[in-house]
């Protein structure tokens, strides 16, 4: 007699392992999201920076400086980049306390001048505003003559740029502007601080 062969059925697969599978592949996702994006924004540090906790829009560049083993350097949007620092040119005026106070709220300080690449940079981006005249920086005088900057870097008369015939060192004009009209790099003028002006806010820019 003639042997019957078994049939065949398809083998049949749990109706859950789709799911499974897709699961898997979104958290695989998720996962080269963080690595790629997430981590890498977290700087060098454990904890963000200030400044990082209070923007969440940042334009990059790859301008990195030579050395580094990250490829990107990164401002908050609306802020301008030069060479390690991020700085904000506000549009509104306040007094030097209040435009202290203001860039500290924002992760920053009032802009500390270290260098004339540092003065020229910034007095060609505070030439490209006309509505802009004075511009607060982070320079002051505890007494008269005295001055020093607000992140107790040393002051250095043959590093600064005074307009000519500045400091005047009156007792009431212990504070520090950007003279924008001048159209070289002295431009520093000592005012007094209950006069609102613009400001320049700096910090350190964030490298991914």
């Amino acid at each position: 007699p003639e042997t019957k062969k078994p049939e065949r059925h398809p083998q049949k697969y749990p109706l859950w392992l789709p799911w499974l599978s897709s699961l898997l592949l979104l958290s695989v996702c998720i996962a080269l999201v963080i690595v790629l994006f997430v981590l890498p924004f977290c700087h060098s540090s454990d904890q963000p920076t200030a400044l990082q906790q209070q923007f969440s829009e940042w334009k990059c560049d790859s301008a990195a400086p030579q050395g580094t083993d990250r490829g990107w350097m990164c401002c908050p949007k609306g802020w301008q980049r030069f060479q390690r620092s991020c700085y904000f040119l506000s549009t509104d005026k306040m007094s030097w306390a209040e435009s202290k106070q203001n860039c500290t709220g924002m992760g920053s300080q009032l802009v500390v001048i270290n260098s004339k690449a540092e003065q020229d940079f910034l007095s060609e981006q505070i030439k490209r505003d006309p509505k802009r005249e004075n511009l607060y920086i982070g320079l002051f005088a505890k007494k008269v003559g005295q001055w020093q900057w607000v992140d107790q870097t040393p002051y250095n008369v043959t590093a600064a740029f005074w307009r000519q015939g500045e400091p005047t060192d009156s007792p009431d004009e212990n504070c520090t502007v950007m003279h924008v009209p001048e159209k070289h790099l002295q431009n520093w003028n000592d005012v007094k601080p209950s006069v609102h002006h613009h400001r320049i806010c700096e910090a350190a820019a964030v490298t991914v």
